[in-house]
């Protein structure tokens, strides 16, 4: 009988993990205790809803400058870091030649693209793969690519929005969301009988629009008119007479009394029939939507830029005292972006979306103005470069000339941002859903 030895396995032991390794352990472990505190004080203090429409805000920022990252990679161009926010780093990881992490002031993001102008030291083995030494197409594509994102969100924003959420139908009958009542007792439509939540179907026989009711009521003062109403399953005719606003108080109405007649019922807050579109009929609105908020942002940057626009933004930071406008021109710093989206939040899905949108369109249309540190500016620069260019050989911009117009938009943008938050601080805009 033979006996055989047998030898237990042995295994080697696991190595140790690297000083650098364990350092962006713990620089992750502290990172998401940070999220995991921040996430837990959201919800004990009922403002989930609130962080993650903020949360929606920067996600939108990093996919900014996530175009940005992959259009500089399929050009071949080399891509050193892609940070969310500035400051001292929380945590990063480097996966090949590229550093990711995350910052500490979450105020935004960036990539950084080697070579991006003449300006940039490069190491001479990397500089065919720089920014500068790219065809034309291949720097335009990378500089609009940010904004482009951001139209694409605000283009996906509206569809959602017209085919899912819906959106007010403002030229079809409205529902009575207030009824006002007079210092001296009940107003017209209190005497009338209308009531909570009925459905204003026409006035005198007219199917008006909530915009055409209160010019057609204010010229008839102490003239009875005739509404069609529509209660639950019941149609009602209800007959209020207008009084006189020159001649009565409104309870809880702080507005100058006016001097000329006006005819005045009582009904407000107006709500409207929410409708959805089908697929086609989406593609089409959302093209259009899109259309009409580029031009829109468009003039509002026009207004706040020129001359009656800004004496208007100086008024607000000098004269304190002085009553606002709603039509002012203002920017939202991030204290500013936080409470309008907790009044979003707290409304409901379609403002929620409508701020997006706009956010989305404005930073599109905000960051292809011409000017550096912008990225217009790096199209200004590269279309330049391309019309200057002749005979096959390539002129290269010399941007230190242009430096003292980069200096002077950074301090306007750092101006902008330093008012704004204490426009936001002293005197908060209205919420705009209400």
């Amino acid at each position: 009988m033979t006996q055989t030895e047998t030898t237990p396995d042995r295994h080697d032991p696991a190595p140790e993990p690297s000083p650098d390794q364990a350092r962006q352990r713990g620089a992750l472990a502290r990172l998401g205790l940070i999220v995991l505190g921040g996430l837990v004080a959201a919800y004990a203090t009922g403002v989930t809803s609130t962080v993650l429409v903020v949360a929606a805000i920067i996600a939108m920022i990093m996919l900014h400058e996530l175009g940005h990252f992959l259009t500089a990679k399929w050009a071949g161009m080399k891509v050193t870091e892609y940070f969310l926010g500035f400051g001292p780093r929380l945590w990063s990881v480097r996966r090949g030649e590229t550093e990711y992490g995350v910052k500490a002031i979450p105020a935004g993001g960036y990539v950084k693209i080697i070579g991006m102008s003449n300006l940039d030291k490069v190491d001479p083995a990397d500089e065919d793969r720089t920014y500068r030494q790219k065809p034309y197409w291949r720097r335009l594509t990378v500089a609009v690519a940010g904004s482009t994102v951001h139209f694409i969100i605000a283009f996906l924003l509206l569809l959602v929005l017209f085919s899912v959420v819906g959106v007010p139908n403002y030229d079809r009958e409205f529902s009575v969301g207030e009824i006002s009542r007079l210092e001296t007792g009940p107003s017209p439509a209190e005497e009338a009988g209308f009531k909570l939540g009925d459905t204003v179907l026409a006035v005198d026989g007219h199917r008006l629009t909530w915009d055409e009711v209160p010019i057609y009521i204010r010229a008839r003062p102490g003239r009875p008119v005739v509404c069609d109403v529509r209660r639950g399953t019941r149609r009602l005719e209800l007959t209020a007479t207008p009084v006189d606003l020159s001649k009565v108080v409104v309870k809880g109405d702080t507005a100058p009394r006016s001097g000329k007649p006006r005819g005045f019922v009582g009904i407000g807050n107006p709500s409207f029939p929410i409708e959805r579109s089908g697929p086609i009929d989406t593609v089409s609105r959302a093209t259009r939507g899109l259309g009409r908020a580029t031009v829109d942002t468009v003039k509002a940057l026009g207004g706040i830029f020129s001359p009656s626009g800004a004496s208007s933004y100086s008024r607000q930071l000098v004269n304190g005292n002085a009553k606002r406008n709603d039509n002012d021109p203002r920017f939202l710093s991030p204290v500013g972006f936080v409470r309008v989206a907790s009044q979003a939040a707290h409304t409901g899905w379609r403002e929620v979306l409508t701020l997006l949108l706009s956010i989305n369109v404005f930073v599109g249309v905000f960051n292809m103005i011409p000017l550096l540190p912008l990225d217009g500016g790096h199209v200004a620069i590269a279309t330049y470069e391309r019309i200057r260019s002749r005979n096959g050989r390539r002129y290269h911009a010399d941007v230190a000339k242009a430096m003292p117009v980069y200096y002077m938009v950074f301090l306007v943008i750092v101006f902008l941002g330093i008012s704004s938050l204490y426009l936001d601080i002293v005197r908060p805009i209205a919420n705009p859903f209400q």
